[in-house]
């Protein structure tokens, strides 16, 4: 695989790199990692609130106007 990135991103990954002790190549690999778990955190959240909310809508509703 080839990563283009501009001559700003470049720099700042070898800054990241530096500053963390890692080479780019880690960096890179887990910041995907993380942006991952990110993004499945926030579908499991989606699935709660779609079950929890439509349950307690009638009470975050009164809350609201009060």
């Amino acid at each position: 695989m080839t990563l283009r990135l501009t001559d700003e991103e470049n720099q700042r990954l070898a800054e990241l790199a530096h500053a963390e002790g890692r080479s780019k190549q880690e960096v890179v690999r887990l910041a995907i990692a993380e942006r991952y778990r990110r993004m499945q955190q926030e579908e499991k959240l989606g699935e709660v609130l779609g079950r929890v909310l439509p349950k307690y809508r009638g009470l975050l509703d009164r809350l609201g106007s009060s």
